[in-house]
């Protein structure tokens, strides 16, 4: 199964695609996706959509996962977050795919062992977990993250089942 995490961000999406045949987890392609801020803000989520619809129509994923919204101190910048996890959401159920949702903590736990791990820790964390794979950020890591937490929400629920 093709599955698609994404780390969503006004400024930078990250985003990166998995490979999972049973408990075997490969890397396919990560990135980011990137708005320009000197534009507005409808325009710069147009441009997400955009950029989130070629993405889908270039590798094709068979579901997807979204890191969910953590409360910043400044609520400007929570409010511009989850209009970018919104677009996500809109343009990966446009698509007709199931999407996960994950809070960064629990995707920080699955990967790491811990919900209070660095960036640094995950980055390194999945590059152990699918080796060889270059990285192209750490947005790019975290995507990279919620995708091998589907991954492992999806095998799980495929034993209980």
């Amino acid at each position: 199964m093709r599955i698609l995490g994404l780390d969503p961000g006004l400024g930078t999406t990250g985003w990166g695609l998995i490979q999972a045949e049973g408990n075997r987890l490969s890397h396919l392609a990560n990135g980011q996706l990137k708005t320009d801020a000197s534009e507005p803000l409808p325009k710069r989520l147009s441009h997400l959509a955009s950029q989130l619809e070629a993405l889908l129509a270039d590798h094709a994923p068979e579901t997807a996962a979204v890191e969910e919204v953590f409360v910043n101190k400044n609520p400007q910048t929570t409010l511009k977050l989850g209009q970018a996890r919104g677009v996500a959401l809109m343009v990966a159920a446009r698509a007709g795919l199931d999407v996960g949702e994950y809070a960064a903590r629990l995707v920080k736990k699955a990967v790491v062992g811990t919900g209070a791990a660095e960036k640094a820790q995950v980055h390194a964390m999945v590059q152990r977990l699918l080796p060889g794979c270059a990285i192209s950020g750490p947005d790019a890591a975290d995507a990279l993250a919620v995708a091998i937490t589907h991954a492992h929400h999806l095998a799980s629920a495929r034993r209980l089942g």
